[in-house]
């Protein structure tokens, strides 16, 4: 369900909208949040919901790990977007899942008339990390089409 309305969002989305995602917001245009929904260390799993404002992206980034590692994607609410380096555009909603292999330069958020929430679901593995690249720009993001 699209909404613009972040009260009728929020009815929707069941895990929680979360607190400001400042400790990345460096990495996003536009406004994100977070609730982790386990505690690193009292799981092998780090979960965490994802919640993205209209218009809201990550930059590109790339999941790294020696073994191991990646990212799935769990949509839970809202409308968004996914896409990796090359190829088209994939329309998120509730119910898609999207698994982005180790070393492929990708982003996601949410769609310009959407908030959208995912549970990102960090893949175990070995020395894993993050290489942030540059951002999705206002051009790109809004030429996206459904």
């Amino acid at each position: 369900m699209k909404t613009t309305d972040r009260e009728e969002f929020e009815k929707t989305d069941i895990f929680g909208v979360g607190a400001p995602n400042d400790a990345y917001a460096r990495y996003f245009v536009g406004q994100s949040f977070l609730k982790p929904l386990t505690a690193p260390g009292d799981s092998p799993v780090f979960l965490a919901n994802v919640t993205f404002a209209p218009g809201c992206r990550n930059n590109r980034h790339i999941h790294n790990a020696k073994s191991g590692g990646g990212q799935i994607l769990i949509c839970t609410a809202g409308e968004g977007w996914y896409q990796e380096e090359g190829k088209a555009p994939v329309s998120l909603h509730p119910g898609s899942i999207v698994t982005i292999p180790v070393g492929v330069k990708h982003w996601h958020g949410a769609k310009a008339d959407s908030w959208f929430s995912h549970i990102a679901v960090e893949v175990p593995g070995t020395e894993t990390s993050t290489t942030w690249c540059e951002p999705v720009s206002d051009e790109e993001y809004n030429a996206l089409e459904e």
